[in-house]
């Protein structure tokens, strides 16, 4: 049994370079033209192929642990590749299949004739098949963990969207608060409003409430926080368009709201900064 699968596996890595060029042929021309635009040469992509059915034909006899050592930094590596040049990966995985076709197509006409035995062509699959899942767990763990980092990248960007800085005068700035005010989004109103003030070299900033329908006791006591952190960093803080139930919600609560510079409305304000 041993020596069918040396002999196999060795068939295998001494036709490597012909098997690497014949998958090429069975990855369709859309996917191969696709490829033609990435970082990598006609003759990388057969070199990478070639990799792998080596370590395909390897693992038949060879040492269990530094093949799937090698194939998974193989695996790695591929899916950096695909990742980089934007191929998608139900086309990465689709040509990973090809790689199991392409052996036993080759060798179908000779396995025959020696007449393996059916347990030694299970055998085969036991061995090489495993292998071909690890690399498929391993693209589909890399695009993943890259499809998360777009996602969070576009989430904060979407969140400081949010929270916009608009310049009005000189020194002069506003944030038009819109949508509910949670934890989470009052520390990103802190940290914008803190990171911007100091960028744009604000001596006002009015936090204009009109967009905001409902605070918490939770949100007042943020709202308070980013008025004294801004106070810290010599940034005059102004609420405007605080709505009736919000101000009904702050004397319920009794919170001390007195302490702040608070005007009726945006226009108020601002034809107070422009008379001055």
């Amino acid at each position: 049994m041993e020596s069918e699968l040396k002999y196999i596996g060795k068939k295998i890595v001494e036709n490597q370079l012909k098997l690497a060029k014949n998958l090429g042929s069975l990855q369709g021309s859309e996917y191969s033209e696709r490829l033609k635009y990435s970082d990598a040469s006609k003759e990388q992509l057969i070199e990478w192929r070639s990799m792998l059915i080596s370590y395909l034909g390897a693992s038949l006899y060879g040492n269990k642990q530094e093949i799937e050592k090698k194939v998974k930094d193989w695996a790695r590596m591929i899916g950096e590749y695909s990742i980089r040049n934007h191929v998608p990966l139900v086309d990465t995985l689709r040509a990973l299949t090809y790689y199991r076709s392409v052996i036993w197509d080759a060798f179908t006409e000779e396995l025959e004739k020696r007449q393996f035995a059916a347990i030694t062509m299970l055998d085969v699959s036991k061995k090489i098949d495993p292998l071909l899942d690890s690399i498929t767990e391993i693209f589909g763990d890399g695009f993943e963990k890259h499809n998360k980092n777009l996602m969070n990248i576009a989430y904060s960007a979407l969140e400081e969207l949010s929270v916009p800085i608009v310049p009005v005068y000189d020194n002069t700035a506003i944030v038009p608060v819109i949508g509910e005010i949670d934890p989470d989004r009052a520390k990103l109103i802190m940290d914008i409003t803190l990171r911007e003030s100091t960028k744009l070299n604000l001596k006002v900033l009015i936090i204009d409430l009109s967009g905001v329908p409902m605070i918490d006791e939770t949100a007042t006591h943020k709202i308070a926080e980013i008025i004294n952190a801004l106070k810290l960093t010599g940034v005059e803080a102004i609420l405007t368009g605080i709505r009736p139930r919000i101000a009904q919600t702050i004397i319920r609560l009794g919170l001390d709201f007195q302490s702040f510079n608070i005007r009726g409305s945006l226009r108020q304000i601002l034809n107070e900064l422009q008379a001055r």
